[in-house]
């Protein structure tokens, strides 16, 4: 991997990526099936570890529910706890 800017947004990408994904309430496995991509390479998005393609950045947004630009903005990363987040439940239209 690159350093310099590259590693900086790709900090701030798994950063942001991690943090909506938690205040969502979904899990790894739950993100990586809604954008179509493997949990690994997901893991490794989150930890800025890999530079991912154009489409897999914009299927991330997508699964989010959020513009492509939110992603890049500028986040502290946070180590990550043990276990799992806990989930929220949604409530379902009956």
């Amino acid at each position: 991997m690159t350093g310099g800017p590259t590693k900086t947004f790709l900090a701030y990408l798994g950063a942001n990526v991690r943090h909506l994904r938690v205040r969502q309430g979904m899990t790894q496995e739950a993100l990586a099936e809604e954008a179509n991509i493997d949990v690994r390479f997901l893991q490794r998005v989150e930890r800025g570890t890999v530079n991912l393609r154009f489409h897999s950045f914009i299927r991330l947004a997508v699964a989010l529910g959020i513009k492509p630009s939110a992603l890049l903005r500028e986040r502290k990363t946070i180590a990550p706890k043990a276990g799992r987040p806990k989930q929220i439940r949604r409530r379902t239209a009956e």
